[in-house]
């Protein structure tokens, strides 16, 4: 099972303690912080409300509505990718709309 987290700005909260190791997950939630970053925070959160409901309505199904968010397509594409920070461009989840 994967590990989760979430980020709120300016920190990262775990769901386990083992979880600090998970250089992946880390990784995904440094994304999500780089893009609270460029949308000034709260219209992230907005953004990524709306995005999830209207996905929501579309599929009915809360794990298909989740993934097709576009910041976590973003996150999720290229948590693997340990230096993707360093190259990502701003505004990068646009690519995803």
């Amino acid at each position: 099972m994967r590990r989760r987290g979430i980020a709120i700005f300016p920190f990262i909260f775990l769901h386990e303690k083992a979880a600090k190791k998970d250089a992946v997950l880390l990784n995904h939630e440094k994304i999500h912080l780089r893009q609270q970053l460029e949308l000034l925070i709260l219209p992230f959160y907005l953004i990524y409300v709306v995005n999830y409901l209207y996905e929501l309505i579309q599929t009915w199904n809360h794990d298909q509505a989740y993934r097709k968010i576009l910041f976590e397509q973003e996150a999720y594409n290229n948590e693997s990718d340990l230096e993707y920070l360093k190259k990502r461009k701003r505004f990068a989840y646009l690519y995803y709309l």
